[in-house]
């Protein structure tokens, strides 16, 4: 029951997650689309209020006219909309969620028993905990930092762009080899979610009051704010294709448990961001499909640099006998020998390494249902699921943290097996 209750958490805590997300996306892209899509205004009228651009829209059945004003409009209303829970909403139900599936299971989920870095593969549970955290806090840090020391009057946001770029290399380099590969990619998704949430509630949010605060009061605005929100808002934006993959990307283990998933990551940042460009320049007016171009043929290097590689499985271990008898009989006998593994051997090792999680009724403590709904624990359902299984057991992504000790033996074996 309890892991029921659980998994039922999961699920409502996802739910509002995902809504939250798509509220706070969708009125972030449309307000870059309605600042760039921006006309000077015709009416004189108009530009004697100070008003800047407008945009003239048709929707639903109505027509809508949005202005922005340069300078302080005549009178402010008190229902001014404020954009900013949805924001935070989605940072808070995406950091419980964090807590509830990885944090609560670190060893699990986080320590990376592959890693390069001896330090690194023997970490404990709240050790890997307190490094996820330390990760997510020194990312936003390092941002700021650089936001602030770069180009802290707005004058030089090319230069800080480029800055940015290097400092979300390192983070997916540091991600994939202090953390096991689904959390690696989540985290440095995080890491990017953190630092938009956070321009929102430390710069965008303070900013924007500030200049409110000034208005009422009689005063000009300090036009500082206004163009730090800009900055803050653009990043932002190129931000949000790259975070949303890396999110789903845990749904594909092809993207986090390649050797060289970092420069995998990497390559889906930067074609997110590239493909962001076309359309925020769009809105202003500028066609430049050089960015989509750019965008996708970084996808296609990803793409080949995941490919499965074409090379022979390694054979399977036999048992003596049976290595004494392919000796006997030559080299002839290797390749049949080797390509004899059953589908029933197969299912042996699943029983023993596998099915405690993925079976219609796991016995792995915390789990009440088979994660992904993927099974095990039948032969049919262990058919269904045959490329995943070699490529996860091969690349040592499953079992997670090699929990229940699958041998190398084992592994070959099952690399082995024809999938039929």
């Amino acid at each position: 029951m309890e892991a029921y209750l659980l998994d039922f958490g999961n699920l409502l805590l996802r739910w509002l997650h995902v809504i939250a997300a798509i509220a706070w996306v969708g009125e972030s892209i449309y307000f870059v689309m309605l600042d760039n899509g921006l006309r000077p205004p015709k009416s004189e009228e108009c530009k004697k209020k100070g008003v800047f651009g407008e945009m003239w829209a048709v929707h639903g059945g109505g027509f809508y006219h949005n202005q922005k004003y340069a300078t302080s409009p005549e009178q402010l209303p008190e229902d001014l909309h404020w954009s900013f829970w949805k924001s935070y909403t989605t940072w808070l139900s995406g950091f419980g969620l964090f807590t509830l599936l990885y944090l609560t299971k670190p060893s699990f989920y986080l320590v990376n028993r592959n890693s390069p870095w001896e330090w690194a593969a023997n970490m404990t549970g709240w050790q890997a905990n307190i490094a996820a955290l330390a990760f997510l806090l020194l990312g936003w840090i390092v941002y700021n930092e650089l936001c602030k020391r770069i180009s802290p009057n707005m004058e030089r946001d090319g230069i800080l762009s480029v800055a940015v770029a290097v400092m979300m290399v390192v983070v997916a380099y540091l991600s994939t080899h202090i953390f096991s590969g689904r959390a690696a990619f989540l985290l440095t998704g995080a890491v990017m979610a953190t630092a938009m949430s956070a321009n929102v509630f430390f710069w965008i949010i303070p900013g924007q009051r500030r200049m409110v605060a000034a208005m009422k009061a009689g005063e000009t605005p300090n036009p500082i704010d206004g163009k730090r929100g800009k900055q803050r808002s653009v990043h932002n934006t190129y931000f949000t294709l790259p975070v949303v993959l890396l999110m789903l990307s845990n749904h594909y283990s092809f993207t986090y448990s390649h050797e060289l998933s970092w420069v995998i990551m990497t390559l889906f940042i930067f074609a997110g961001a590239l493909i962001r460009q076309y359309f925020v320049l769009m809105h202003a007016g500028h066609i430049r499909p050089g960015y989509p171009i750019a965008g996708v043929a970084l996808l296609l290097v990803a793409i080949w640099i995941g490919a499965p590689k074409s090379t022979p499985a390694p054979a399977a271990v036999a048992p003596a006998a049976t290595q004494s008898e392919i000796a006997a009989a030559g080299e002839e006998a290797a390749a049949p020998a080797a390509a004899a593994v059953t589908t029933a051997q197969v299912l042996q090792v699943m029983e023993s390494r596998c099915v405690q999680c993925h079976a219609a009724n796991p016995s792995q403590p915390g789990f009440a249902a088979a994660p992904a709904g993927v099974m095990l624990d039948t032969e049919e359902h262990l058919l269904l699921q045959a490329g995943t299984v070699k490529q996860v057991v091969a690349n040592k992504y499953m079992p997670l943290g090699n929990i229940t000790g699958m041998t190398d033996e084992e592994r070959a074996l099952v690399a082995a097996w024809n999938g039929q």
